[in-house]
């Protein structure tokens, strides 16, 4: 996900709390996605589940941290959260705030059912709001055009399709088929016009090019969730699966694009993607009872636990050193 450039008008101050921006919280999609797939692997070989849960307390503290500094840009400076909204990229990174809550409820089902019961239903309605919001956004205003079209709209229906998986098990399973049905829908009409963007019209910003990977997450993630639902591995759940596959092998021969690019918070696309693919082949590995699957899956942990490391070494310098939370960042 990303920060997207954004001139601020005279109005608005150019302090580093205006500039604070609302695709920070993918830094939470990102260890939260971590977490999950940490406490799968935990699962898979038998260990108690430590390192999860101490990642789970880190996502958690990340997004206090992230919320209350972003809910201090609320208070103090509005117009600038507005200038966000209006935006015609960062819009769709509001409803990364209710995404995360969603994760967090995820990761806490073993710990906590409590606990994970309310960040879901607070999670669950919030991500209703954002995706109802934004959607009615991009119908009702006309300030959008093709080069605004990114993978970063599939952030919206991401969180529609998240919401089954601990959802089954805190409510009504038509609740969660709301939900899935509205983020395969939108997921598919989304798709379509994305790849006529990439294809037909001018190249991704160089800023925007690690979205690309969000590709990978709405049918990785539709996969986890259509197991859960149904209860059983399916061709529906195979065709959302392959095609999480295809879109990850999709992205290789992109890498040497993607190692020359300049640090931006756009870098932590490669995270939460990640996590949902190796999620699903642990998934697949238990459905199906293939363990080359599971195989895979511990190698393409080890390459998503290598990647969350590098991103937060790297925005913590780029936070010391000033480059983050600045006009055009």
């Amino acid at each position: 996900m990303t920060a997207i450039g954004l001139t601020p008008n005279s109005a608005i101050a150019t302090d580093r709390l205006s500039n604070f921006p609302v695709s920070f919280f993918s830094v939470v999609m990102g260890v939260a996605g971590l977490t999950i797939a940490t406490h799968r692997l935990e699962t898979s070989f038998g260990w108690p589940s430590w390192v999860s849960d101490g990642l789970f307390v880190a996502s958690s503290a990340v997004y206090l941290g992230i919320g209350l500094v972003y809910l201090a840009k609320l208070a103090l400076r509005p117009a600038a959260v507005m200038a966000e909204w209006r935006h015609p990229v960062r819009i769709a990174f509001f409803p990364a705030m209710s995404i995360a809550l969603i994760l967090l409820s995820i990761a806490s089902l073993h710990l906590d059912r409590s606990l994970s019961l309310w960040l879901w239903i607070i999670g669950a309605v919030l991500h209703f709001v954002f995706t109802v919001l934004v959607i009615t956004a991009w119908i009702d205003h006309s300030r959008y055009e093709v080069v605004h079209l990114n993978p970063a709209w599939f952030i919206p229906v991401v969180g529609n399709i998240l919401v089954p998986i601990s959802g089954i098990q805190h409510a009504p399973a038509d609740v969660s088929w709301l939900y899935f049905s509205v983020g395969l829908l939108f997921w598919i009409v989304l798709l379509t016009v994305v790849v006529n963007r990439l294809i037909f019209h001018h190249p991704l910003p160089a800023k925007l090019m690690p979205t690309l990977f969000i590709l990978i997450a709405p049918p990785a993630v539709g996969f986890i969730s259509w197991t859960a639902l149904v209860g059983q591995l399916d061709p529906a759940g195979r065709i959302l699966f392959f095609a999480a596959v295809f879109f990850f092998l999709l992205m290789l021969p992109q890498l040497g694009k993607f190692a020359r690019l300049p640090f931006a918070l756009s870098w932590w696309a490669y995270s939460f993607p990640l996590a949902a693919l190796t999620i699903a082949l642990f998934v697949m590995a238990d459905r199906s009872g293939i363990e080359p699957y599971r195989w895979i899956g511990y190698g393409l942990y080890a390459v998503l636990a290598a990647v969350i490391a590098g991103l937060t070494i790297r925005t913590l310098i780029a936070m010391v050193r000033g480059e983050i939370c600045v006009p055009e960042h």
